[in-house]
């Protein structure tokens, strides 16, 4: 069996809450027994049969301390019947407990830090990492048989850190819904969809946004998603102070509802200074809507796949992309949107991320070659 480890999957904590649940489905559409074991941060949630949920124990919930989740882990790997523990994030004792009982039985760990490592968040409450590194998060990495990063970025940033296990580089999947037309004739949305979070730049985008607004009288900026820290009326005052016009902050949205925020956007912005993934950006792709991304994500291939401009963090390269890209016609942006969407069916699948994390599992037990994705160096 194959053991997964998260602090959380509820809605709030945004990309993981999907990514990791899919790729537990992955594995077990492609065969492989698969668990999940989260914190029960929403009680009262039906959850599928392989996923476990623990009560959070004494102590701050930040923190994330769960004394049964440690007992269950610890009986599990005791009796043999785990063979990989796969700890997805960093910074909670959920993140850490993977790595005080790998010693106890034959199991392999796998971490996937999922943008907990990069140079930016690494810096942001620094000292509350220094006192988890030493309460055990440290020492779970130094024990980790391998690592998985999503992208190469993520790679470079735990080779930064000083860890030379091996790493799997396998993208997160993304499921793609049927296309329906841009709707034409109507005001034109520049949107961002993701969490409130002062990592996302949202600063960044105001204040280029407010540089080009007078130009681009047809266009409004939608800026949806949860608050995360208090950045959210921060951003609100921030707009009102700069004088940024035809600003909207609709709030949290999910399933249908932000489906349809995708399709009824033009193009999709994301101004991040830390992403190891964004899935956001894979999600406005596959609903047909071309993006705007800065380096602080991965996705150098939208210039690539003519899908959208991947642009140096900052204010001026975020000014200098808008002007660029809210000129384009309507026609044109569509195209590009086309072209992202088969990128996604092409690169994407959740059958195909489901087979290499197979493979790359099966390669650790020691019962398969080396596969390509898995990188030494």
């Amino acid at each position: 069996m194959i053991l997964h480890i998260v602090s959380s999957i509820s809605h709030e904590h945004a990309g993981p809450s999907y990514s990791i649940p899919r790729l537990c489905e992955a594995l077990i559409e492609a065969g492989v027994e698969t668990r999940l074991a989260v914190l029960d941060s929403m009680p009262g949630t039906v959850s599928p049969p392989w996923v476990r949920r623990f009560p959070v124990g004494v102590g701050p919930r930040r923190l994330g301390r769960s004394p049964a989740m440690a007992r269950w882990l610890r009986e599990q790997v005791l009796e043999g019947k785990c063979e990989v523990l796969h700890n997805h994030g960093l910074w909670m004792m959920p993140n850490v407990y993977p790595g005080l009982v790998r010693r106890l039985g034959d199991v392999r760990l796998v971490v996937s830090p999922r943008g907990t490592v990069s140079e930016w968040a690494m810096n942001h409450h620094r000292w509350r990492k220094r006192v988890m590194w030493h309460l055990g998060q440290g020492a779970t990495l130094r024990r980790a048989d391998a690592f998985h990063a999503t992208a190469d970025a993520e790679y470079e940033d735990i080779r930064r850190l000083g860890f030379l296990q091996p790493v799997a580089v396998i993208p997160n999947g993304i499921d793609v819904p049927p296309l329906e037309a841009k709707r034409l004739g109507e005001r034109r949305r520049l949107l961002y969809l993701g969490r409130i979070h002062e990592s996302k730049g949202l600063d960044l985008l105001l204040r280029a946004w407010q540089a080009v607004q007078h130009r681009f009288t047809d266009w409004e900026l939608v800026i949806a998603g949860p608050d995360d820290g208090g950045c959210l009326p921060r951003m609100q005052e921030l707009t009102a102070q700069i004088g940024a016009q035809r600003v909207s902050f609709p709030g949290p949205v999910y399933g249908a509802d932000k489906l349809a925020l995708y399709r009824s956007a033009h193009l999709y912005v994301l101004p991040t200074r830390s992403d190891n993934f964004a899935l956001t950006v894979a999600e406005a792709l596959a609903a047909g809507t071309p993006a705007i991304v800065t380096r602080g994500a991965p996705w150098a291939g939208l210039a690539a796949n003519k899908a959208g401009w991947w642009i140096d963090i900052g204010v001026e390269p975020l000014v200098d992309a808008l002007e660029q890209a809210l000129v384009q016609p309507d026609e044109r942006l569509a195209q590009m949107g086309a072209n992202g969407r088969a990128w996604m069916i092409r690169d994407y699948s959740w059958d195909s991320v489901g087979q290499q994390m197979a493979q790359f599992y099966a390669w650790l037990r020691d019962r398969a070659d080396r596969p390509a994705w898995v990188r030494m160096d």
